[in-house]
Parts: C-alpha cells; structure tokens; sequence
C-alpha cells in the first residue's frame, strides 16, 4: 500500500470522527486553529517567504508570485475567514423535508457530511485553510494536494491546523497534506474509488483536464470562465454601459469576469460607439467581428477564437440577432458560467434568463456578483460548472450530502 493511500485512510477514518462532531464543537475547534494560526505567524510566513525566494529565483512570473505571497495582510484576512466561518450557520443535521406516509412512517431528508474530499490545488497557500476550514464546518475531513511552489508554506498550515485539531482530541488526519508534489500523486488521489469521496480541482486548464480525465471518483470542477453581458435593443445606454465596464474591468482577472460583449444588430449603431469608447477609456484592449466594427465607427480586429476566457482588459464584440442569436452565441462558445442580459423589456429578458443554459444569468446586472460572499452564503470552496449536486458558488451547503431517515412503529411491508 503506497504512503498517499495510507494517509487517505487515516484521512477517511479522522473524517467519521468528525462527523459526529457538534455544531459547537466544530465551531470551537475552528476558533481553536484560527489561534493556532495566529500563534505560528513567524513560522508560516518564514517558510511562505522560503517559497516566495525560491519562486523568484527561478524566475516565476510576477503574476504566480503575487498568488503565492502571503502577506501580512492576507495572513490577518485568512486567520479572520477562519473565525468566519466558525459564525456561520451549520448545514449538517439540518430537516430539508419532512413528510408522514399512509402507513405512519415518518421520513426526513437530512444534509450529511460527504466524508472524505479530495482538494488539489496550484500556487496559493490560503486555499490550504480557506479549502480545509470550510469542509470541516460541513463536517469532512480533508485531503489537500497543493503544487509544489509552495509546498513549504502548506506543509506549516497543515500541520498547524492538524495541531489545534489533536489538541480537541481528534485526529491531526482531519486535515491532511499529501507532501508529495510530484504528478504522480495527482494520479493517485484520481484513482482512490472507495476512500476520497470527492475530488474538487482548483487551478487552471491543464490540471482541471488531468483530473477529469483521470478521475475515478465523483468530480466537481470549475471549468473556464468565458461569461458575457449580452445588450438587447431594449437596453437603458446608461445601464449597458455601467454593467459592461463593471463586468470587464472591476476585476478582470477572476472567473466571473466578462470576456464577449454581445450586441443586438437591432440598434447596434446607437449603443456601440458609446459602450466601445467607455471600455477604451478603462484600457481595454477590443476585438471584433464585421458588423461590431461597423456599428462602433472604430476598425477592430476579429478574435483568435470566441471561446477565449482572457483574465486581462482584453474583450470580444460580437453583433447577434437577437435574443435567439445571443442564446445561440452561448451554446456555441460559452462556458456556462455566467451571463447576463440588460434589457428593459421583460419578454425579453425572461426568455433570455430560460434559454441560457449557465450556472448563473443575470437581469440588469454585472456578472461580477457570481460569488459565494455576495451570494450570501458567506464563503465558497469554488464555482460550479458542472450540473449534478452543485452548480454555481458551492458553499457549506454544496459540501454536504443527505440521507433519508426512517421513523416507524414496527411497520413491516406487505
């Protein structure tokens, strides 16, 4: 039996001790961490900083270097999560339904913990406890394979939190580390039937691919993030053009950000000089098909491809027909993540909000807002594109099961 699989078991076994746990015992076991964290902050900033030196040396982007700092100030906001989500309200042992049948048999449908979850991850280590923290509120345990950037920096987490969670009398397993970065082990934790549960990849292209490809257990994946603002002809300019500046340029770089623009032919020429000048003055570079060029006045170039998620000030303009054509430009070459329409016509926007087959769609406002936080939900493990058991910002909810509980009075069945 191989060292990973070992660790998974132990992993597995730590979990159905948690799972027994209390609301308020977990609850003291996170505010129990969160000082465990505070307590080793020269230790785990020391070896981020070993990580961040050797990153630097060997010549990693500025980008994946920024991902990879933990900073004074992210290390304050990660220990804070931590104390969040101890406040947040405990999916597990929550009644979804209730119902009596003829016979007098009660049944409850009750959210369960999933058991064992899998986290393979890239480059930054407060996924480490942003990841553990919030399976362990759902009541899983945890088993973490981060990339070898920061193996330093994962090593301290994991273990201090493994140390607040043996100090409460469970199992430093309940959030375990596999310290072996080597690809191999991504291979591996795919292939554990029976032991991980589930397996969430967090990272780019290439690994959510090697996962999906590999897996033999239940996957959940955040694929890419091309997401688009569609203005129909019935768009307040005003309105289009503070949704489309926002949904580009608030925060280019993450998932939710708009990568097309989508304009209806209806009424392009009026709106488009307006939109195309708005996105220029915030330095966003603009592609375009024909008809965008037309429409806008300005000589833009078409794109490599439609399906392109940028993550920078980079943006595709494409003129449709209508609602029937913006749906058809999804099914084409979205990522169903989110998109969003702007339109005063309701008609309009209701068959746009039933034909676009996304996660998340949008009536008059920003894509930017596909996120746990501003969900609501008070913090996420990831975004959903996958249909089955979770979509969208997955919160504690989506990290958790059910199961059907049985109330009789000595009923038998004919």
């Amino acid at each position: 039996m191989s060292e990973l699989r070992k660790l998974a078991e132990r992993a597995k076994g730590a979990g159905r001790k948690l799972a027994r746990q209390t609301s308020q015992e977990k609850n003291s076991l996170l505010l129990a961490m969160a000082d465990e964290l505070v307590s080793r902050e020269k230790e785990i900033r020391k070896a981020n900083q070993d990580d961040v030196g050797t990153a630097r040396a060997a010549g990693t982007s500025g980008a994946l270097l920024d991902r990879l700092e933990l900073t004074e100030k992210r290390f304050r906001e990660m220990v804070e999560g931590v104390r969040q989500v101890a406040k947040l309200p405990d999916p597990v042992g929550e009644v979804v339904k209730k119902w009596t049948r003829p016979n007098g048999l009660e049944i409850s449908k009750v959210r369960v913990p999933i058991g064992l979850i899998g986290i393979i991850y890239e480059a930054r280590p407060n996924v480490t406890v942003d990841s553990a923290v919030l399976c362990l509120k759902a009541g899983n345990a945890t088993l973490l394979r981060g990339g070898r950037e920061a193996k330093k920096s994962n090593r301290a987490l994991a273990e201090t939190l493994g140390t607040a969670a043996q100090k409460k009398g469970l199992p430093a397993e309940v959030i375990a580390l596999v310290e072996d970065e080597a690809r191999e082990s991504v291979a591996e934790m795919c292939g554990l039937e029976g032991v991980i549960d589930l397996l969430i990849p967090r990272g780019g292209p290439s690994l959510i691919s090697t996962v999906t490809q590999l897996a033999r257990v239940p996957v959940i994946k955040h694929a890419d993030g091309v997401c688009h603002v569609f203005l129909h002809r019935a768009a307040d300019p005003k309105m289009a053009e503070e949704i489309t500046v926002n949904a580009k340029c608030q925060r280019p770089a993450t998932c939710n950000a708009a990568e097309t623009l989508l304009v209806d032919r209806v009424g392009a020429e009026k709106i488009l000089p307006r939109i195309v000048k708005a996105l220029q003055a915030q330095g966003v570079k603009l592609f375009g098909d024909e008809a965008a060029s037309r429409a806008s006045g300005q000589p833009l170039q078409p794109p490599k491809a439609w399906k392109t998620e940028y993550l920078d000030l980079t943006m595709a303009i494409r003129v449709v027909d209508g609602v029937e054509g913006a749906l058809e430009h999804l099914e084409q070459h979205g990522s169903h993540h989110s998109d969003a329409i702007v339109t005063e016509d309701r008609e309009a926007a209701e068959q746009f909000l039933r034909g676009a087959d996304s996660a998340a769609v949008y009536w008059n406002a920003s894509t930017r807002f596909t996120d746990g936080g501003e969900f609501g939900f008070g913090a996420e493990i990831g975004i959903s594109t996958d249909k089955i058991h979770a979509r969208g910002p997955m919160g504690l909810e989506e990290l958790t099961s059910y199961q059907y509980r049985v109330a009789g009075q000595g009923q038998i069945r004919e």
